[in-house]
């Protein structure tokens, strides 16, 4: 398959802008692309999956393993004319000195070529040795071109081109002015929620057109082909469609949006019905056999959140009347009975006796290991007692309040979690966590899911309003 895969010496290098900007030109042109995202994230693809009108999908050596991540690479760009991955921090940034769960270790593992990004803000010939430091040190890396980003002008640009070309073999394929009118900044990646309102749009089109303008499309296009054969080793993850007529809510909104795109194909492939759920709209839920609220931003909404009472109330009826339901990060924090921001609180669901606090610094970031305790995880046992569990979490809330006699599904062995110890509030039929889970061989959550829901569908009521009702 034809590849590239962009990467630079450092995380806020550019490397969103410049994707997204890829993704939309090439698709502009016709181009039958695939857009990927190295390690656990949820706004970039966004942003690349809205440029390049299909869904993005992650590839992370950590939560999924090695060989299945390549295997749903070949499978999902298999019949794409381009695969185009987005690396995460810089080139050989990874969790392991070894590098072994770096950008470079997918990029080989891929045998797709290597864009370079470089910000070149303060650099004009250093930009060589830079380049040059970074083949020699794993020459099994294609470095296959280099792309200057936030440059100072044509001046500034011809000197990096005629550095990188006197010194170096590697092809530079133009650059980007330092523009704020193309720039994302966190304000921008983080107003993302609304997902495909005008804004986005917007400015989606405005870096293709710069793209466009000063990068060279058709020698990028000549350099992917420079990828290597890889292939699957087994055919796609897919559950047996055996859940045919439960509906599982679920909350998407300008508050929750964060849902990996093979999780949600994951429910459908076994049958499930996704219904989808606009917390701050919405007057009540409907009819459910399950709920799943995912994470988000709820305290940029805090406020109408809490003005829609009757989808908090008709949300808490339905929890303790019964309905299975798994929340995360921002769904966790809805069920609590206050989320503070900014000075202010805010009412929520109150299914979860605590309150949600947000905080300047993040208070959970970057990968987890779990220990499921299987004598209180609600759902089918996953594996053995002390199986770990790989997953993620970024967060900048944390619970206060909490009672002493939570249930809690997790314990923590890597990561922050509720406490410093423990993950997973277990209460009736629900599940609610910090934690970020995606489904995959390893970790098939979404299968264990619709088992629990299945198993509770005929023992509940089916009319929530009227469970709604009955409790006032």
């Amino acid at each position: 398959m034809a590849s590239l895969f962009l990467s630079a010496a450092h995380k806020s290098s550019g490397k969103t802008t410049l994707s997204i900007g890829l993704c939309a030109a090439f698709a502009a042109r016709g181009v039958d692309l695939q857009p990927f995202k190295k390690g656990p994230d949820y706004i970039d693809p966004i942003w690349l999956g809205m440029a390049a009108g299909k869904p993005c999908y992650n590839l992370d050596f950590y939560v999924a393993g090695r060989q299945e991540t390549i295997d749903d690479y070949c499978n999902r760009g298999r019949g794409a004319e381009l695969c185009l991955i987005e690396g995460n921090k810089g080139l050989h940034d990874g969790l392991d000195l070894d590098g072994s769960n770096s950008n470079a270790a997918l990029a080989k593992a891929l045998g797709s070529p290597v864009i370079m990004v470089v910000d070149a803000r303060g650099t004009m010939r250093g930009i060589a040795p830079l380049l040059i430091g970074y083949q020699v040190f794993d020459k099994a890396v294609n470095i296959a071109g280099v792309i200057a980003n936030r440059t100072g002008g044509k001046r500034h640009e011809s000197k990096l081109r005629a550095a990188v070309e006197t010194y170096t073999d590697i092809p530079f394929l133009g650059a980007l002015e330092n523009d704020a009118a193309i720039n994302l900044d966190e304000r921008h990646l983080g107003l993302i929620p609304g997902y495909e309102d005008a804004a986005s749009r917007r400015k989606i089109d405005a870096i293709a057109s710069r793209v466009r303008d000063h990068i060279d499309l058709d020698q990028l296009l000549r350099i992917s082909t420079q990828a290597e054969a890889v292939s699957a080793a087994a055919l796609p993850l897919l559950p047996r469609p055996e859940y045919r007529g439960l509906r599982i809510g679920i909350a998407r909104d300008r508050a929750f949006g964060f849902y990996y795109p093979g999780d949600l194909e994951a429910f459908q492939q076994a049958g499930a019905e996704l219904v989808d759920i606009d917390l701050l709209h919405d007057p009540v839920l409907p009819a459910l056999d399950g709920l799943f609220i995912g994470g988000g931003f709820p305290e940029r909404h805090a406020a109408t959140l809490a003005a829609n009472r009757g989808m908090r109330d008709s949300v808490r009826s339905a929890i303790e009347g019964g309905l299975p339901t798994y929340a995360e990060c921002g769904g966790l924090m809805y069920l609590c009975k206050s989320l503070t921001w900014n000075g202010s609180s805010y009412d929520m669901a109150a299914v979860l006796d605590a309150q949600a606090v947000m905080h300047e610094r993040p208070q959970g970031r970057g990968y987890v290991v779990l220990e499921e305790n299987t004598q209180q995880h609600p759902w089918p046992a996953r594996g053995p007692q002390g199986a770990s569990l790989h997953a993620h979490e970024f967060h900048y809330s944390a619970l206060t309040d909490l009672p002493d006699d939570l249930r809690f599904g997790y314990r923590v062995t890597r990561g922050n979690g509720i406490t410093a110890q423990q993950d997973g509030i277990v209460m009736k039929n629900l599940f609610a966590a910090y934690t970020h889970q995606r489904h995959c061989a390893s970790n098939p959550w979404v299968t264990r899911f619709l088992q629990f829901v299945q198993s509770h569908s005929e023992t509940r009521p089916v009319d929530i309003n009227t469970a709604l009702r009955a409790n006032k």
